[in-house]
């Protein structure tokens, strides 16, 4: 510090003579000199000096004035998708999938175990180990009863009882005494010399601080005072405990993990594994783990490398979802076709779904025939069949009460802006132009540049948040907008009154932060990467998606890469444009009114409901009124009426 203050102190010392003998710059003046012709050269200097410095400094950090290469990738994206959203346009995708194993085998992390699992496993050695300690405990005093007397105590004396033998009696005493003495010396534990088995316990089951293997004492108090139930001596639970600051009640908690145990659990487990791992090689495939039940069904849902390629040779490379889709922007409506397909040289399956949103309207149509198999078995009565359907679409719109409180097109117009403004304030970082000279896709849709966004858990996260503020805030000046539709006191001004309330508690970043720390603790991945490809206009031709989803409970990765073209040539000659012009095209049939059904179902109940109520109103004392089974005959022929009614409503 000394040597650095000299330094410092050093260089702020100005010596005329040194400056005089190494000559004036260039960029600076020179007080020294009274030459105005030079002073002014020099002032000029040191202007253009300062300019190309402050220009320099701008470049490095003024990515609005002079973007670098990620900011115009990103740049030149958002124009497309702007563009792109405001034009009507269509799309041909398909999905494919494959599977690889969670762990490459040449990683140094092959053959290790997650977190997450390795504290699961170990937490049910515990429950297992004990759990065994138990049975070995009732197998070593086999032929004991519950006061710990020998069974053959009974036997003998009843046999000496029927004898009237006194002497028989005594002799088979005799020796239940020594088969009991040497029962207690084989299953005697070692203890040391303070009293304390191997695992550190006493005879009592104590360690040495007076605590059971379950951290409690004899009272049944762990070390903080509270029992198994969260309760204290005085009868106050933990959470009702004002005295205690929240963060130790926390650790006071976590300290019953005790960790000394958790480790000598983990490498007792460990060692049980490889043992019988290497016992039952020979004998079974898979080896079952030796953390009892919960291990199993960890080892049951976990894949094997072979399991993983079985995976990709029998399923998922004959397996594609395929989908064909139009979006008019101006009428805010989307009309797609799903298609999940399986094809094989022996076995071709589809399941075709027809989907529709109208956000204008508030309305969406499907074709019911994927789900009429469930609502079948939900409500088989008032289930029609595909013949008796005059469409083979249904229409189901919002009920008038909750459209006209707040339409769908106003939460389609916030959801597409937020979306585009969401992404706006992503850094520019994530995004990149990549080199698309070998790219097969980026030839085939006649691409020029390519720009990938990566979406990892952080930026997915923070994309959620930042969309949910944006529609918030412009839902919120819609509502500002219509003060008579929504006064004050409104069921939904004050919602999004609270919810703004809320959003200013958090950032964005911070739901990124959340599923990062979903993503590390659960067998889940939300890591996406996008490549968005462009002409060289900007305009936008195709899109690749590829996710990743998997973890270390399943043992694998599966990867979905999602091919999306947006050109009209694909879109005609796709084999399920026909379907989509079918359901939703200028001559489709007009879709089943999906409300009108369900107001018809509702009101077939209600007949039902009512009916069974008048019967309970008839007098059944005036004979003239019952039947031979004390049944109202006018009832029954109401009831006859209503069997009519519902055919003639599975007709519809």
């Amino acid at each position: 510090m000394l040597g650095s203050a000299t330094m410092v102190l050093a260089g702020c010392q100005s010596s005329p003579t040194v400056s005089q003998s190494a000559g004036v710059s260039g960029s600076l003046i020179d007080f020294n000199s009274a030459n105005t012709t030079q002073n002014q050269a020099q002032g000029r200097a040191f202007n253009a000096s300062l300019n190309a410095k402050s220009e320099h400094y701008a470049q490095l950090f003024d990515q609005s004035q002079y973007p670098n290469t990620e900011n115009q990738a990103k740049l030149r994206l958002l124009t497309a998708i702007r563009q792109h959203l405001a034009t009507e346009h269509v799309a041909v995708a398909q999905a494919n999938y494959q599977a690889v194993p969670f762990i490459h085998p040449d990683s140094i992390d092959a053959g290790s175990s997650s977190l997450l699992r390795t504290i699961i496993e170990t937490y049910a050695y515990k429950k297992a180990a004990s759990d065994d300690y138990d049975s070995e405990y009732d197998s070593d005093y086999e032929g004991y009863d519950e006061y710990g007397e020998y069974d053959a105590v009974e036997e003998a004396a009843a046999e000496a009882e029927e004898a009237y033998d006194y002497d028989a009696y005594v002799d088979a005493a005799d020796e239940v005494v020594v088969v009991e003495e040497e029962a207690y010396e084989s299953a005697a534990i070692e203890y040391d010399e303070y009293g304390y088995d191997e695992d550190g316990f006493d005879q009592n089951g104590y360690d040495r601080d007076g605590y059971d293997w379950y951290g409690y004492d004899e009272e049944g108090y762990d070390p903080d005072g509270y029992d198994e139930y969260g309760y204290d001596r005085y009868g106050d639970s933990l959470e009702d405990d004002c005295s205690r600051d929240a963060d130790n009640s926390l650790l006071s908690k976590m300290s019953g993990l005790q960790p000394r145990k958790l480790l000598k659990n983990y490498e007792a487990m460990q060692t049980a594994k490889q043992q019988k791992e290497t016992a039952s090689a020979e004998n079974e495939f898979p080896p079952s783990s030796s953390a009892g039940m919960v291990g199993q069904l960890l080892s049951m849902i976990h894949r094997t490398p072979e399991q993983v390629a079985a995976s990709n040779a029998y399923q998922y490379q004959n397996l594609t979802f395929n989908s064909v889709s139009q979006y008019k922007p101006q009428q805010k409506q989307l009309q797609s076709v799903y298609s999940y397909d399986y094809v094989t040289p022996t076995i071709s399956s589809s399941v075709q779904i027809p989907l529709a949103f109208d956000f204008a309207n508030s309305s969406i149509t499907v074709d019911p025939s994927a789900i009429m198999p469930i609502v079948a078995l939900a409500n088989p009565d008032n289930t029609p069949l595909p013949a008796q359907m005059t469409s083979h679409t249904v229409n189901f719109g919002l009920p008038e009460s909750i459209a006209s409180q707040l339409p769908s097109a106003v939460i389609y117009d916030a959801a597409i802006a937020a979306i585009q403004d969401s992404m706006a304030e992503l850094a520019p970082e994530h995004f990149s132009a990549v080199d698309i000279r070998g790219d097969q896709f980026a030839k085939q849709v006649g691409a020029s540049k390519a720009v990938k966004v990566y979406f990892g858990s952080q930026q997915s996260g923070e994309m959620i948040g930042k969309v949910l503020k944006y529609m918030t805030q412009s839902l919120q000046e819609y509502v500002d907008a219509n003060p008579g539709k929504y006064p004050d006191g409104a069921k939904l001004k004050t919602a999004l009154d609270k919810l703004q309330l809320y959003n200013k508690g958090y950032q964005s970043a911070d739901v990124g932060a959340l599923l990062q720390l979903i993503e590390a603790i659960a067998p889940i991945s939300f890591n996406q990467i996008n490549y968005y490809y462009l002409d060289s206009s900007d305009r936008l031709l195709a899109k690749q998606q590829r996710m990743n989803i998997g973890g270390d409970l399943m043992g694998s990765t599966t990867t979905v890469v999602n091919q999306i073209r947006y050109d009209k040539a694909s879109f005609n000659k796709h084999a399920l444009t026909p379907l989509l012009a079918e359901s939703f095209g200028a001559n489709a049939a007009p879709a089943i009114d999906g409300n009108a059904w369900i107001a018809k179902q509702r009101q077939h109940k209600e007949r039902l409901r009512a009916a069974r109520y008048a019967r309970y109103d008839y007098d059944y004392n005036d004979d003239s009124y019952m039947s031979d089974y004390d049944t109202p005959y006018d009832i029954t022929d109401a009831e006859d009426d209503l069997e009519y009614d519902v055919a003639e409503e599975n007709k519809f």
